[in-house]
């Protein structure tokens, strides 16, 4: 036995409907014992959109909290004092902006306590997530280009590395990745690929001078994502310290072994959670969490853990709470932090990780052939991987070869009684929330010295058609009364927008069977039927960029015999209906995980209707809530789909009986 480990983090991932709602949750789990906080954005915040933004209709307050100015990050924080919290930001494209301002607020909790600003800024501890290129990936909350993305990024490091010493200005995040289908390997290599673009982009700005780079290397810390398997994941963490190190040192010499330690946070598999039978999810948290924990040498220092009902909807602090204790007992009650590390000398483990390290090393010997990963997003070589790969793992989930207890084997169950009330199981976000940011937004505007936010504005703009570093005219925006969506429009103007791959092109991964030829003679005699072969449009309206279940609904889709339009995320309503009747489809699929169903597939029905094509169908896919599904189809949605529904050729065939239907056609006995 050795000197008992320090604990790691121990966090929440939390935020929604408002800041001053939000700031209560913080003082609540940090009352309860949580040692960090984690911080939820909202969408609109996500992507640089204010409140009252078209885009942002319906997504205000729901998988995170609304800051569109400084006064909401001051209420978000508000008796919290960030010189001596520990804060985790999850914030990519906009990361430099609610930086600045958290920046700003803690000057001012500083300056009110009597004490040196500058000195507070020394003290801030935490993590801006700040990993773009995996946005472009997995969770789609980029707004720029990729070069001027990664300009962003590498002015927030070397604005912390010379000002903020106790502050890692990025996550390298492989959490989404395997969240979009990543195998074991491309999570490894595809986030080694994006921390090697990273620090070269870094490097070659010139802004940190030659021997301070190692502090650079120092200050990267990564975001992982940890399954049920948690062997493998353990092995996985052990081939991330030896590649982390082996690149430090080779690549970048940085002879300081403590420099080159690999430092990470983890949020356990949000995704891989159930909605049928969810109280198995308990059992999955802490096997998830034991992945990341019980090799010493290769442990999290961050640790938030999902609830038992992500999958049903919003977290109750309840539900928080119990993932909170999860931790607490494993840090008090067991011994696992008195020991060294407890796999060193295994033969079963050290081989694993040697597998692991070789074949992500020769992944991103081709993501280099490629340019490295700016490049590899850009042709859309690593999306179209991450899509191939999730496909497989859908294949091999309906075929039973992958084993999901409680969702395709051992779904006989007694009745659940953490289900008995279910609209009472999960926390609804604030109604008014929506409205009450809005009018927030508007007061704050009409409340400030105009010329001043066009004089920072002006300046802003003007720096980014520079190589100066952005984070002082930011800086200056924040002080002067600036709004996100203003922040964000005026580097939109600069640098323009983009829409990445969308890597479906040329997926395929249908299992062979039965059932997928009945789906294809389906859809082959209905298309004969209605004169022409079926067309489907899969939409994303709104803000959310999960896009992991359309792209596989678009393959599985395609793979049966549809015609299949999708456009990619973060669309209007206004948009999905012009597509819907300028490509002359035959249905309208619309998948939404962020909660904003309600408001968004009303939206595109009305729509439709005024367009002339109200018997046109529209299904629906997401997140959403038994009363709200009900609610959805009594509007004149025809179907509505929830992860319960894991069969993606059954839901091919469910779609030719809601076309069929639609067209007066008798129902094929087929599903």
């Amino acid at each position: 036995m050795t000197h008992r480990d320090k604990p790691w983090l121990i966090r929440t991932y939390a935020g929604h409907s408002s800041a001053s709602g939000s700031n209560a949750l913080y003082r609540r789990n940090l009352a309860k014992g949580q040692t960090g906080l984690s911080v939820a954005f909202d969408l609109p915040t996500q992507t640089g959109y204010d409140p009252d933004h078209i885009l942002a209709r319906g997504e205000v307050g729901k998988v995170g909290v609304p800051v569109a100015h400084v006064g909401e990050m001051r209420r978000l924080f508000d008796g919290i004092p960030l010189d001596t919290m520990n804060t985790s930001m999850t914030i990519n494209a906009t990361a430099m902006w609610l930086l600045a301002m958290y920046q700003v607020v803690a000057e001012e909790q500083a300056q009110a306590a009597g004490r040196d600003p500058v000195e507070a800024l020394g003290k801030l501890s935490g993590t801006t997530q700040n990993d773009i290129i995996k946005e472009y990936l997995s969770r789609g909350t980029y707004v720029f280009p990729p070069a001027a993305s990664m300009r962003l990024t590498v002015d927030t490091i070397a604005y912390t590395v010379a000002h903020m010493p106790k502050w890692n200005p990025i996550n390298i995040c492989s959490y989404h990745l395997q969240e979009a289908g990543a195998t074991t390997v491309q999570e490894l290599a595809f986030a080694m690929s994006t921390a090697i673009a990273v620090l070269d982009a870094v490097r070659d700005s010139g802004q940190v001078a030659e021997e301070d780079f190692g502090e650079v290397v120092a200050r990267i810390s990564f975001f992982v994502n940890a399954g049920v398997r948690f062997v493998e994941e353990m092995c996985k963490m052990r081939a991330f310290v030896a590649l982390w190190d082996e690149l430090c040192l080779n690549r970048y010499g940085v002879s300081d072994a403590k420099a080159r330690r690999f430092r990470y946070g983890v949020q356990v598999n949000s995704l891989g959670l159930t909605e049928a039978q969810p109280e198995n999810n308990v059992q999955r948290i802490v096997l998830e969490m034991l992945g990341v924990t019980l090799s010493k040498d290769a442990r999290a220092r961050a640790i938030q853990l999902p609830t038992w009902n992500e999958a049903l909807g919003l977290p109750r602090p309840w539900d928080q709470q119990w993932s909170l204790r999860i931790q607490q007992v494993l840090v008090h009650e067991s011994d696992l932090l008195d020991y060294d590390d407890l796999f060193t000398g295994s033969v079963v483990v050290e081989a694993k990780v040697a597998q692991l390290v070789a074949d992500a090393r020769a992944e991103m010997d081709r993501i280099a052939e490629l340019g490295g990963a700016v490049p590899a997003v850009e042709t859309g070589y690593m999306k179209a991987a991450l899509v191939a790969s999730h496909a497989a793992r859908r294949a091999r989930l309906e075929s039973g070869e992958d084993v999901v207890v409680g969702v395709n084997a051992f779904t006989e169950s007694e009745p659940n009684p953490l289900l008995a009330d279910l609209d009472a199981a999960i926390q609804t976000a604030d109604p008014q929330a929506e409205a009450e940011a809005i009018a927030d937004v508007a007061a704050w505007r009409a409340d400030r010295d105009n010329d001043a936010v066009v004089a920072s504005l002006d300046a802003l703009a003007a720096a980014a058609k520079t190589g100066e570093n952005l984070m002082l005219p930011t800086l200056a925006c924040v002080r002067a009364g600036v709004t996100t969506g203003e922040w964000s429009n005026a580097l939109r103007e600069v640098f323009g927008e983009y829409r990445a791959p969308t890597g479906v092109a040329g997926v395929s991964g249908a299992p062979d069977g039965e059932q997928i030829a009945r789906a294809r003679a389906a859809v082959t005699q209905t298309g004969e039927q209605v004169g022409r072969r079926l067309r489907l449009l899969v939409g994303k309206p709104g803000l959310d960029g999960h896009s992991n279940g359309a792209e596989q609904v678009a393959v599985r889709a395609r793979d049966v015999g549809f015609e299949v339009v999708y456009q990619g995320i973060r669309l209007t309503p206004e948009q999905i209906v012009a597509a819907a009747v300028a490509e002359d489809v035959h249905c309208v699929g619309l998948s939404i995980l962020s909660g904003s169903h309600m408001e968004l597939i009303p939206a595109v029905l009305a729509g439709l209707r005024q367009a002339g094509a109200g018997d046109l169908p529209v299904i629906v896919g997401g997140i959403i809530p038994e009363a709200d599904a009900r609610a959805l189809m009594e509007a004149g949605v025809a179907a509505v789909f929830t992860p319960k529904d894991y069969g993606l050729t059954e839901i091919m065939l469910r779609i030719v009986d809601v076309i069929r239907a639609a067209n007066d056609l008798p129902p094929l006995s087929t599903s």
